[in-house]
């Protein structure tokens, strides 16, 4: 898996609802990024509730699910980073990759952690909100990681696994899990147990379905 570009992104104000706001979702391509313990260097993370910290530090997304979405909103102006992604990856695979999953890439090595969920930033990018549930209803979520070696990653640099848990649940059972109106309790308290899932995700489903 090769990275295609990575992405920054500098403060930008926004309207929602009247109210102006700082966001840091709209990225732009630049030669190389540095993959800090709890962010990316120099990337702007104005939410620190749902963004940044230990166990997302960095964003991945697919360059393979841009069709997708392309073929959804045909005259939308598709650019590197269009998912608020700190780095685009030629070819992710939700469905294969799992929790806790191990990778090299560049100088850093990074551990996934989450699928992503998305928010009405999503919506304002799209100037179209009604994007934000066709994100959650689709199989394409990208994957938030940890770092556990900072390090420099740039374009052309390839994503390399080095370690797998094969019992830990897909990225993509992950994500369809935890919009299910009726989800398995069962798989909930796995993955809350689970000691690869990220703190915020396991404090989300505890709170969500009252375990």
């Amino acid at each position: 898996m090769k990275v295609l570009s990575v992405n920054i992104s500098k403060p930008q104000t926004i309207t929602v609802n009247g109210k102006e706001e700082q966001t840091g979702y709209f990225k732009n391509p630049v030669k190389r990024i540095y993959l800090g313990k709890t962010d990316v260097k120099d990337d702007s993370v104005t939410d620190r509730e749902h963004h940044g910290g230990e166990d997302k530090a960095c964003y991945l997304y697919g360059f393979n699910h841009y069709e997708f979405w392309k073929s959804k909103y045909p005259q939308t102006t598709f650019n590197f980073g269009m998912f608020g992604e700190n780095i685009t990856v030629e070819y992710i695979d939700e469905s294969t990759l799992r929790i806790g999953d191990t990778f090299e890439i560049g100088k850093a090595i990074i551990q996934i952690t989450q699928p992503r969920q998305p928010c009405y930033k999503m919506g304002i990018k799209f100037n179209n909100q009604k994007v934000v549930n066709e994100f959650r209803l689709s199989n394409f979520p990208g994957i938030y990681v940890r770092v556990l070696k900072e390090g420099e990653v740039k374009t052309n640099d390839e994503l390399k696994l080095i370690e797998r848990d094969n019992t830990s649940p897909t990225v993509l059972e992950v994500y369809r899990l935890i919009y299910e109106s009726k989800p398995n309790q069962e798989k909930l308290y796995q993955l809350v147990e689970n000691k690869f899932i990220a703190d915020s995700l396991k404090k989300y489903i505890v709170k969500k379905y009252s375990l």
